[in-house]
Parts: C-alpha cells; sequence; structure tokens
C-alpha cells in the first residue's frame, strides 16, 4: 500500500530515508525552512519554519500516515535545544492529533545522549536516563512528551552517527591524532544508513501487524573504546599515531549501548560495526585513494 510520509526536519538522514521510502513506492514530504536541498531527490518539498507554525491549526500541516522528527537544533544553545525539541515537537503533536485522519505513528529520533552513564555501563531502553547536560535533559522532555501523548509514538535514540560527509573522526586519525587508551571511554557508533534502515524497518513492521515499542536504541552491535575505533582507523589510513588527544580525555559520558530489542523486532544491520561502516565511508568518501590498504 502506498503510503505518504512527513519527515519533517529533512537533512541528512530525512533525504536518505526519503529515497529508500520512495524507492518502495511511497510519496513523502520533506519539511524544511530551505528546500533547496531536496532538489533532484523525488521528495516533495515543505518550506515551513516550525517556529512560524499554528498549533491549533490542523491545516498547518499536511496528512501523512507517519510522521518522522529528525530536526537538528541549529547551534548548540539551550535556546536552540528547547525550540527544536520539546517546543517543536510538541507543537508537531498538537497539529497532528486535531486531524481527521491523524497519523498512525509519529518517530521522534533523539539520541542516546540521554544516557549520562560515565562508568562503561550497559545501557538498555531500561535503563535510568538522568542526563547532565541541557541537550539530554530537552531530548528527555521531548520523548516524554511524545510517550505521554494520545497519539501512537516511538523514540529512537541514535548513538554516534557517521558515514559520508560525517568523517570528522577520520580527518583527526589522518592528522596522527588518536585518543589516549586511558581513561576508557567507550564509543557507540550507527551508519548513518542504519539510521534510515531502522526507520523504514519499523514503518514496515507497523504496516504489517506487528507491535512497536515506545523506545529503541539505535547504536550497532559492538560497543567500543574511542583509542580501539582510532588506531584501527589509523592501520586503514596507514598513518602512524603521533599525537593523544586532550579532548577525549575530558570526563563524559561513557556507556555500551545494548542493540537486542532492534534485533528482536528483527532489524539486520547493514554495517554491524564500525569496520563494516568505515570501510565503507574510506572507501567511497577517497580517503583510501591516496594510502590503500
Amino acid at each position: 500500500m502506498k503510503l505518504t510520509v512527513l519527515i519533517i526536519g529533512c537533512g541528512d538522514i530525512g533525504i536518505n530515508l526519503g529515497r529508500e521510502l520512495l524507492e518502495e513506492g511511497h510519496r513523502v514530504i520533506g519539511l524544511r525552512r530551505n528546500v533547496e536541498a531536496l532538489k533532484g531527490t523525488g521528495i516533495k518539498p515543505l518550506a515551513l519554519d516550525l517556529n512560524s507554525l499554528e498549533d491549533t491549526d490542523a491545516s498547518s500541516l499536511p496528512h501523512a500516515d507517519y510522521v518522522v522528527y529528525t530536526v537538528s537544533a541549529d547551534r548548540f544553545e539551550e535556546s536552540a535545544y528547547q525550540s527544536a525539541y520539546p517546543e517543536g515537537l510538541k507543537r508537531v503533536l498538537s497539529i497532528m492529533a486535531q486531524h481527521k485522519k491523524p497519523p498512525r505513528r509519529l518517530f521522534f529520533v533523539s539520541s542516546t545522549s540521554v544516557h549520562g552513564q560515565q562508568e562503561g555501563e550497559v545501557v538498555n531502553e531500561q535503563s535510568p536516563t538522568d542526563p547532565t547536560s541541557f541537550s539530554g535533559k530537552l531530548m528527555c522532555e521531548a520523548e516524554q512528551a511524545l510517550i505521554h501523548h494520545s497519539l501512537p509514538g516511538t523514540v529512537i535514540r541514535f548513538s554516534g552517527i557517521y558515514g559520508p560527509g560525517r568523517d570528522r573522526l577520520i580527518h583527526q586519525v589522518a592528522e596522527g591524532r588518536v585518543a589516549a587508551i586511558t581513561p576508557v571511554i567507550y564509543s557507540n557508533r550507527i551508519h548513518r544508513d542504519d539510521c534510515t534502515g531502522i526507520i523504514a524497518h519499523l514503518i514496515r513492521r507497523q504496516e504489517s501487524g506487528e507491535p512497536l515499542e515506545d523506545i529503541y536504541l539505535g547504536s550497532d552491535c559492538e560497543p567500543v573504546t574511542m583509542h580501539n575505533v582510532m588506531m584501527w582507523l589509523a592501520q586503514q589510513l596507514k598513518v602512524a599515531a603521533t599525537e593523544t588527544m586532550q579532548s577525549p580525555l575530558r570526563r563524559r559520558a561513557s556507556k555500551r549501548c545494548d542493540n537486542q530489542r532492534l534485533i528482536d523486532a528483527g532489524y539486520q544491520f547493514r554495517f554491524p560495526s564500525y569496520r563494516e561502516g568505515y570501510t565503507q565511508v574510506l572507501k567511497e568518501s577517497g580517503f583510501l585513494a591516496v594510502n590503500p590498504v
């Protein structure tokens, strides 16, 4: 059955998801302030600023069978996060609930930053969150707004997203910089294509009549230390580690994300670990052109 999917905040993940859904024969509407990036994608553009939406007017947003809220704050400031996450999501929920035919489900792209664990603990969807940063706290507020709303909703907490164009770590390693062995800082990662694959899979799962959970942790199958990731990249790039980075030494969240709930829901990772994922990025982005493995 042909579905209409509204992607709010249609950036990199949204465009990639839109292309996947279009290939399956669905109709995709992409909402963003500047729709120039949607040209040639097949996604129907909708130029809107979330802050300008009237939450008392059902016609502010078009009908959709599914809504994917994947908005990014435009700067790392509390006011920007407040506007993008709890306020923006609540506004969208209010509008969509007024439709004569509300969406079957709304997906909110959240972050594993809501988990504030620092000792390498294993965390899953039932683990306490208790974030210490304003960004994590506001993400939590948005999550709760969706979970307790009358519309069906699912939160997907993605860990560190990487992929084409998201290659800052590769550039750092190429310069000979790596994280220290101690203190042990765990890094949880997910390839951009698995982010979109997970959302598409959950839509298909609901369409097939299977139940969905309120929350899923979207992270690959191998939590690993930042040091090990960077040393592996150095080996692929054939560069020597000449400098220990100081920034990872600052105390920050360090946890190991358990994705078993997603696995149980039938999702098969395209890139089960950083090795498969970064191999694809290194090849596609030309990092191995000069220093082939």
